[in-house]
């Protein structure tokens, strides 16, 4: 199972570090039964890209916790056994959980299929859509629409071995 794991900057710079993605179980998203509903599609490629943006707005509530953190969302893209991934029965059916599962075992960065990172040029809306992100989680039409425009950029794909430069480590 494709899964796609939220982080920051210094979050991947850790796991290039440690070579494991985080403690378990592990918060990522998939294409789940829920993500399928919700969606309404078959074609697996937009299911991807769904998922891709549930990790992108977890991404951004890491940003927004840790206001010290370079303002970019940053999503690994990596294969776990099917068996490895599972849906909280407690939050399977909240929306704000919509894609999430938890994985278990260790998840090393090795297995790392791809990196999505913003482009320097987000890195403005990105700033604006963290500070507005617990308005518009209360209800906002205003805040949603600037977390809305962090969205409008589009993430960057890199190859795994393209991580030492995106954490600043060189070659």
């Amino acid at each position: 199972m494709r899964v796609y794991v939220p982080m920051t900057l210094p979050g991947l710079a850790e796991a290039h570090r440690t070579g494991q993605l985080g403690a378990e179980p592990l918060v990522a998203y998939a294409v789940t039964p829920a993500l399928r509903e919700w969606y309404l599609s078959d074609d697996i490629e937009e299911l991807e890209y769904a998922a891709l943006s549930r990790a992108a707005l977890a991404s951004l509530r890491l940003l927004a916790a840790d206001p010290g953190v370079p303002r970019r969302r940053v999503v690994v893209a990596l294969d776990v056994p099917d068996r490895a991934a599972a849906v909280d029965p407690d939050r399977g059916l909240d929306p704000a959980a919509l894609g999430e599962v938890r994985v278990t075992g260790a998840v090393r960065l090795a297995e790392a299929a791809a990196v999505h990172v913003d482009a320097g040029d987000a890195e403005a809306d990105v700033t604006a859509a963290a500070g507005a992100l617990a308005t518009a989680d209360g209800g906002d039409d205003d805040a949603q629409f600037v977390v809305d425009g962090a969205e409008d950029h589009e993430l960057l794909w890199f190859a795994p071995q393209e991580i030492p430069n995106l954490v600043g480590s060189g070659g």
